[in-house]
């Protein structure tokens, strides 16, 4: 059985990496002021955030249509039998279920769709995983379980900085995004069955950037082998801070970098900071 590997543009995967292990990519959409663009096709992050700044209103997002996902699907039949799709949390996007759908329609190819429940390079984890499965001959079936046993561990915590997004987008209420602006409330987010709900409202940068750590150090300090990422909304400087002082302190933790992208950023807003790990 030949396995391809999908994912969608939101988990983040640099290209070098997507093409290394041959990683199908289902670009989604964003339309600032009125002008479409595919993310990480034709507008990268560094692009979106100073877009962003100039636009007259919030950009929106949208999911591929069923008709890019079954052709990318068709395309994908000439050569697999079978692909595994991995894609950001169906509580936040239809692009799970639009996988499904498409699957159903598409002969010659079974499409094994995993929904994530959580986005970024927490989602690219899963799509690399497989794809290096993939590449060792490992079938569908095999990778999906590999998956779900990854799921267990899977953790992410977000810290944002301007509620004004989450506000927009229907996570808080007016009178909740007002009060928390005011009192410069960070809330912490995480995901809990599949959509994106606050965790604990911390008053300071610096106490919720303390939160995150302390809530990582309950799985680094077992010793066991763990696989981890900052992920930053235009704050750099600020993600090289963070992994360095998680690689000073742990020796069994493999740490990169990564961003929130076009889609998430969207939602989430420029400055937003999060880490995301699992148990290898």
């Amino acid at each position: 059985m030949r396995v391809a590997v999908m994912t969608d543009s939101t988990a983040y995967i640099p290209a070098h990496l997507r093409q290394q292990w041959n990683i199908e990519m289902l670009p989604l959409n964003v339309f600032i002021d009125d002008v479409s663009y595919q993310e990480e096709v034709d507008l990268q992050a560094d692009q979106f955030y100073p877009l962003v700044r100039q636009a007259k209103e919030l950009p929106k997002t949208s999911q591929p249509s069923i008709g890019y996902i079954t052709e990318t699907l068709e395309k994908l039949a000439v050569d697999y039998d079978a692909v595994v799709s991995i894609h950001l949390s169906s509580g936040i996007s239809g692009t799970h279920q639009s996988v499904i759908t498409a699957g159903n329609m598409v002969e010659g190819i079974d499409v094994y769709a995993f929904d994530s429940e959580i986005s970024c390079m927490a989602q690219g984890f899963y799509a690399l995983e497989a794809a290096q499965m993939a590449h060792d001959g490992k079938d569908a079936e095999t990778i999906m379980n590999r998956l779900n046993e990854m799921k267990q561990s899977m953790r992410a915590y977000f810290m944002v900085d301007d509620l004004s997004h989450l506000h927009r987008g229907g996570r808080l209420n007016g009178a909740q995004a007002l009060l928390g602006s005011m009192l410069q409330v960070k809330p912490l987010l995480h995901f809990v069955d599949t959509k994106i709900v606050p965790f604990e409202k911390i008053r300071t940068q610096k106490k919720a950037i303390k939160r995150i750590l302390s809530l990582f150090d309950e799985d680094a300090a077992t010793g066991k082998p763990v696989k981890a990422v900052v992920i930053h909304a235009n704050r750099p400087e600020d993600a090289k801070m963070l992994k360095n002082d998680i690689e000073k302190q742990y020796a069994n933790v493999e740490i990169s970098i990564s961003y929130f992208g076009a889609v998430i950023g969207t939602h989430l807003g420029e400055g937003s900071l999060g880490l995301a790990w699992y148990l290898k």
